[in-house]
């Protein structure tokens, strides 16, 4: 359940991220409702995280995750441009959440 919870932390943080973008300095109202309530979403189920796994786990998946996810998202949504050297990166965060997935002591499944 909390690495459920932990998903779903994930994907509401990288919605408020690109709503954020959206909202234009909250100058327009529903981008920034999205961004509001989706990132006390975001940290209401990232607390509840941590009751059971290791806070250093939590916060490398947390954040390689949303940045690999926004980072793919805006090169979508916002045809922002991704250079190699930005594609390498990705790859390697995603890299580290697979070997902390499959091979630390450290994750609790």
């Amino acid at each position: 359940m909390q690495w459920f919870l932990l998903a779903v932390a994930i994907v509401s943080e990288v919605i408020a991220t690109l709503a954020l973008k959206s909202s234009n300095g909250f100058r327009r109202f529903w981008p920034s409702v999205v961004v509001v309530c989706c990132y006390s979403l975001a940290l209401y189920l990232l607390s509840r995280t941590l009751d059971v796994l290791p806070v250093g786990v939590v916060y490398a998946i947390w954040s390689g995750s949303g940045v690999a996810l926004v980072t793919l998202a805006g090169h979508f949504f916002f045809k922002q441009v991704l250079d190699r050297a930005a594609i390498i990166g990705i790859g390697m965060i995603v890299s580290g959440v697979i070997v902390l997935q499959l091979f630390s002591s450290s994750v609790t499944h």
